[in-house]
Formats: structure tokens, sequence, C-alpha cells
């Protein structure tokens, strides 16, 4: 049991590092998206480079989509 809690004190630790969180609202664009965390809107490729899993275009992003925010 005690390798379990290892094992998963491991993934916790993942929780842990600086990623953020971001759901997408209404009228919302990756550079705003940008602007709001990292005070630039030009940064908006970091955001969809972070997340190219569920992002196929920057300029298609969809309410209720939860994005990482590096």
């Amino acid at each position: 049991m005690a390798d379990e809690e290892k094992q998963q004190g491991t993934g916790s630790a993942d929780a842990w590092d600086a990623t953020q969180w971001h759901v997408v609202e209404k009228g919302e664009t990756l550079s705003k998206i940008s602007k709001k965390y990292y005070g630039d809107p030009n940064l908006y490729m970091k955001i969809f480079e972070a997340n190219k899993d569920v992002l196929k275009n920057p300029d298609l992003i969809k309410i209720g989509q939860k994005l990482r925010i590096p």
C-alpha cells in the first residue's frame, strides 16, 4: 500500500506544477485569454502550443473547453 501511495503522490506532484487552467467563455479568443494571463495578446501561440491535443486551429476554440495555461 505504501508503494501505491508513493505512486499517487508522484501524480499529485504534477498537479502542483505551474500549470493553470482556463475554461473558455463566450466571446473569448486565445488572444484575449493570453492578455488576461500574460498581459500580452500576442503570446496566444504559447497557449495554442500547450493545447495542441485539444486544439487544431488557434482561431477555433469552443465555449466550455478547458485549456492549459503554461
